[in-house]
């Protein structure tokens, strides 16, 4: 999947799967808006066989980072995304820079969709 199939949208991140900080892999993400009536994540995985999958911002409801000390060193970390969807509870955006902000920046866009749906996230204690 190229930034260039998304025609009539705006990417407003992208980026690919690092090795060593280096993106040298066939992994890659996007987040794509599309005239202010949807905003989704998509994820491409492969070269010769690809993978494609997408989901609706206002569907997250949690997610976390994890950074071993190399990746650390490199900048990169991994973003788990907690997902409420039938076909998927997690997606994993692996190994991207800077996933601090990232992560914010998923969390804003997460908000803002959840408010202009109308969703609330509701939590059940037992």
């Amino acid at each position: 999947m190229d930034a260039s199939k998304f025609g009539g949208t705006k990417v407003l991140w992208h980026d690919r799967k690092r090795w060593c900080g280096m993106p040298l892999s066939f992994t890659r993400y996007y987040i794509v808006e599309n005239e202010g009536q949807w905003l989704k994540l998509f994820s491409s995985i492969g070269l010769f066989a690809t993978e494609d999958n997408e989901v609706n911002f206002f569907r997250i409801f949690d997610m976390s980072i994890y950074q071993s000390l190399f990746d650390k060193m490199f900048g990169v970390g991994t973003i788990t995304l907690y997902v409420n969807d039938e076909s998927t509870e997690t997606i994993v955006i692996k190994k991207v820079k800077h996933p601090h902000k990232v992560r914010n920046l998923i969390a804003s866009l997460v908000e803002q969709e959840r408010q202009k749906h109308g969703f609330r996230l509701t939590e059940f204690h037992s």
